[in-house]
């Protein structure tokens, strides 16, 4: 079950509990039985239906699997009605765990990766020294982009401040003009605003 969960064919938020109980139930009927009493056509079904009840994804090796085990009892019937699969199958499956995660598995695969080993292994200090240097020089790095980043969220708030007192100077102009107000008055009006605009695009343009 915990495969299942580690291999993504199920759900990461999957009951392990759960799915192991209700894969027991499916398998532990017919363990230690003779093939002429088990039904793998009933055993498979259970295997869907509890393939859809935790969302699992059906892998094309499990299918081609059952396939093979649909003719295994088919064949099996019609030769040797009485042979206890577990039984004949057991040393095979043995050897094959031994295979692929036994000693001898752990041995093969140290002697078949050590050529490769062997040629990485003179540049594991080099790697060693530069990952220890740029550990180094992480928090220093970390401090002056978190610098940077701060020094462009206050242009960004200037620029927006500046932006909206330019506006506002701009509409105060208006309003002088339609009100008849001494030309001074506008004037300043927008010259300030002018100013204000002309702070906000300068720090737009020092941001980009």
């Amino acid at each position: 079950a915990e495969l299942h969960v580690d291999s993504g064919w199920v759900p990461m938020d999957t009951n392990v509990d759960d799915l192991e109980m209700a894969i027991c139930s499916v398998c532990d009927p017919i363990f230690q039985k003779p093939l002429d009493e088990i039904s793998f056509g009933h055993v498979l079904l259970q295997l869907f239906n509890t393939a859809r009840r935790f969302n699992m994804v059906v892998q094309p090796q499990l299918v081609l699997l059952q396939k093979t085990l649909l003719y295994v009892e088919g064949l099996g019937r019609h030769l040797y009605p009485q042979l206890d699969l577990w039984s004949t199958a057991k040393p095979f499956l043995e050897n094959w765990m031994n295979e692929q995660i036994g000693f001898k598995a752990f041995y093969t695969k140290i002697k078949n990766n050590a050529p490769f080993w062997a040629e990485k292994l003179p540049d594991m200090p080099d790697l060693i020294f530069n990952t220890l240097s740029q550990l180094k020089t992480l928090p220093e790095l970390q401090h002056k982009q978190f610098t940077e980043l701060k020094a462009q969220q206050l242009a960004n708030q200037k620029s927006t401040l500046y932006g909206m007192i330019g506006s506002t100077c701009f509409v105060i102009g208006v309003l002088l003009v339609f009100n008849a107000m001494p030309i001074y008055y506008e004037l300043v009006a927008f010259a300030v605003g002018g100013i204000f605009w002309f702070k906000a695009l300068s720090k737009l343009i020092q941001k980009d």
